[in-house]
């Protein structure tokens, strides 16, 4: 099964940028559904941004959409979350996921997801 580790988070003011790796191991990224979600203190986790297998869709949700991309590097087993434009309410612990599929649409659901990374902490100060 693959193992989600993240790196690249850190404090950052608003308008900055950072961008966020998900290395993968004991598996290929080729045939996972790959998403990034955060979780706010006090708040549910919420879907950031997903990549079909093929990379060839991206999804996002409104509070991002046009400041952060998703991709994927097949060479290197990992998927990136650039972040710019960044904004104080976009603090949050931010978590890779993966799920093992045979399709090539994005997914946002996070029950959807089976593997998990543990974790990036992201803080946007204003």
């Amino acid at each position: 099964q693959v193992q989600l580790v993240e790196s690249g988070g850190g404090l950052v003011q608003a308008g900055g940028s950072l961008r966020l790796s998900c290395a993968a191991s004991g598996g290929t990224i080729s045939t996972y559904g790959m998403g990034w979600f955060r979780q706010a203190p006090g708040k549910e986790r919420e879907f950031v941004a997903a990549i079909s297998r093929s990379g060839g869709s991206t999804s996002y949700a409104g509070s991002v959409k046009g400041r952060f991309t998703i991709s994927r590097d097949y060479a290197k087993n990992t998927v990136y979350l650039q972040m710019n434009s960044l904004k104080p309410e976009d603090t949050a612990v931010y978590y890779c996921a993966a799920v093992r599929t045979l399709g090539y649409n994005t997914i946002r659901q996070s029950d959807e997801y089976n593997y998990w990374g543990q974790g990036t902490q992201v803080t946007v100060s204003s």
